[in-house]
């Protein structure tokens, strides 16, 4: 499994991928993992601001459906077109074409809060 440094954790399996005021998101590979074959996304419409920690969306996988909880406060810019028809990205790549969405960050410093790759990878026991 591979937990790219550049990123930011969530204990609940969330990676965040800040580029300066806007931040993409998604599930981790060590979640994708856990879920199995993904059948389908549902997230929260563009527009909307999300507070850190409350759910913005599910993720539909064959056998269980998980929540998806925003790691830090923001606005919904986009939510990600290709999952519509190919939810099977977050299997094949979750931290490149499998990202769920970007976001306005409403406190870049909240950022900070986030874990690093090597606390993540100590938090699943990788």
């Amino acid at each position: 499994m591979s937990f790219p440094a550049e990123l930011k954790y969530t204990k609940d399996h969330e990676w965040v991928r800040a580029e300066g005021n806007e931040a993409f998101i998604g599930i981790t590979e060590f979640a994708q993992r856990e879920l199995g074959d993904i059948v389908y996304v549902d997230i929260t419409a563009a527009g909307e601001e999300v507070a850190k920690e409350q759910v913005f969306g599910t993720v539909e996988a064959v056998k269980t459906v998980s929540d998806l909880f925003m790691p830090v406060t923001g606005t919904i810019l986009e939510t990600n077109p290709l999952l519509d028809s190919q939810p099977e990205l977050v299997n094949t790549d979750p931290y490149g074409d499998g990202w769920m969405v970007k976001i306005s960050l409403a406190n870049v410093a909240d950022m900070e809060n986030l874990l690093s790759a090597d606390a993540y990878m100590k938090l699943i026991g990788a």
